[in-house]
């Protein structure tokens, strides 16, 4: 890998090489530790916030779906904001990225307590759970875009070679491998969420260990362009930039949205979002309503949650050799036709075959959010094509990864807006409490519209993907390796 920038720390160098002599990389275990506390609280503040809200402070679907709209909006504005920041700011604790993970680590895990304590007791359709969510999704979209954002422009800035790349996405993995038994534990310890008080003792318990991951990111951790913007009057350097700029921030976004195999991974990008965020917010309702109690118990359960998140990260880091022959591009292909070929499948057999439809979710799952952890790869081969086209003195990595978020970040909030909606036409919101002792026809419609969604959704989106992916012209990188040339 690189060599490090000038003027690194001596203590960080030292750290360097007592790792090196164990044979760890020390530039990749930096990168990972980021990984591996937001991985913690990303997590089961994705899986639990939707639940916590509907069933335990019984938000009305009002005040849901008006949080999500405010969420939504914010969540897309934010991205490529704090992206132009970062790229083009003078300001250290912005434009460096280490720096950018130091100081926001401790403001990211506070924002990921907001959603666990309610602020007060709430009555059901109480408007103050409304505000709480609204202020608990915004602040936590917010921390983690900045944090995030720096992490991204990390793995595209670290190296250009599709090896040390590779290593990072292995690091990384391994990383959110740890990182998202966070599930398993806080499911078992809190039992789904039953004993709300082991619950929040072990969410502040996660937060503190996430923040002092991200810490040893923000302490050793190196870009290759942490000392920018000496010499250049390229337009988008970072010497050009002293001050934000709505012309400069618009000319440099009209280059990266005309960029064809930008918008043909944006278009796949934002259904992965959708699928993904169906399936973090809902599998928990789906699985209680459709798998009968005495066939999964709860610890049962649990380890079925907790495998969807765990799952991933193995199948990437078993699948490093056929990375480096086939490449993302066919890897990311396959597993959209093996989503819709297991959702066709499953919607033959039907929903009585309870231990085939647990399966089915926790593969889904484990899919999705295995294809997802290569995306990386894609967005910077998109930053190296754009850094050669418009002969940058240094790449745009914030904000490519952030104008990524602006289209495909609004898919988390539909997702579940458009998921509840459809479930409280058939009785969701009336039956969510009453469970299992309703009346039985009601709940027989409810469980087969569950059935259709957890079924027809993957299979449609998956159609959709496979449709904008197959045109991504950029296939093999990893085997062109007269392009990295490092400086």
């Amino acid at each position: 890998m690189e060599k490090p920038a000038s003027g690194v720390h001596p203590g960080r160098l030292n750290v360097a090489r007592y790792l090196v002599r164990f044979g760890v990389n020390p530039a990749a275990l930096a990168y990972a530790m980021t990984t591996l506390g937001a991985g913690m609280i990303n997590n089961i503040f994705s899986f639990y916030y939707v639940k916590l809200f509907l069933n335990k402070y019984q938000i009305s679907e009002g005040a849901f779906h008006r949080s999500q709209v405010v969420f939504m909006v914010w969540n897309a504005v934010n991205d490529p904001l704090f992206g132009y920041l970062q790229d083009n700011s003078r300001v250290r604790w912005c434009s460096q990225r280490r720096l950018s993970i130091l100081y926001g680590a401790p403001l990211y895990s506070l924002a990921f307590l907001l959603a666990w304590f309610p602020w007060r007791s709430y009555e059901p359709d109480d408007w103050l759970s409304g505000l709480h969510l609204m202020v608990a999704l915004c602040a936590f979209d917010a921390m983690l875009t900045f944090v995030l954002l720096a992490q991204c422009a990390l793995f595209a800035e670290i190296s250009t070679q599709h090896q040390n790349r590779l290593r990072l996405i292995k690091y990384s993995q391994v990383a959110s491998l740890v990182g998202s038994s966070s599930i398993l534990f806080c499911g078992v310890l809190s039992r789904n969420m039953e004993d709300f008080g082991a619950f929040q003792a072990f969410n502040v318990l996660i937060a503190v260990l996430s923040c002092g991951c991200m810490l040893y990111t923000g302490i050793h951790s190196e870009s290759r362009y942490d000392n920018k913007g000496s010499d250049s009057d390229i337009p988008g350097s970072a010497d050009n930039q002293s001050a934000f700029s709505f012309t400069t921030l618009r000319m440099l976004m009209w280059q990266i949205l005309t960029n064809r195999d930008f918008q043909l991974f944006v278009v796949m990008n934002f259904f992965q979002v959708f699928i993904l965020a169906f399936f973090n917010n809902f599998t928990m309702i789906f699985a209680e309503h459709l798998i009968p109690p005495d066939v999964l118990p709860p610890v049962a359960m649990s380890i079925m949650y907790g495998a969807g998140f765990i799952c991933p990260q193995l199948l990437v880091l078993s699948c490093q050799s056929l990375l480096q022959g086939l490449g993302y591009y066919k890897i990311v292909l396959f597993t959209f036709y093996m989503e819709a070929g297991m959702a066709a499948v499953m919607l033959a057999i039907g929903p009585q075959h309870y231990y085939i439809l647990a399966c089915f979710l926790t593969v889904n799952m484990v899919i999705i959010q295995a294809a997802f952890s290569l995306f990386g790869l894609p967005l910077a081969d998109i930053i190296d094509t754009d850094l050669q086209t418009y002969k940058r003195s240094s790449p745009l990595s914030s904000m490519v990864f952030g104008t990524n978020a602006l289209f495909t970040k609004p898919a988390q909030s539909l997702a579940p807006m458009i998921t509840l909606n459809i479930l409280n036409r058939f009785g969701y919101e009336q039956l969510k409490d009453a469970g299992r002792d309703s009346d039985p026809s009601t709940l027989e419609s409810l469980h087969s519209v569950m059935f259709y969604l957890v079924c027809l959704v993957p299979m449609c989106v998956a159609a959709l993907q496979v449709l904008a992916w197959r045109p991504f012209s950029i296939r093999n990188s990893h085997t062109v390796d007269a392009k990295y040339i490092d400086g």
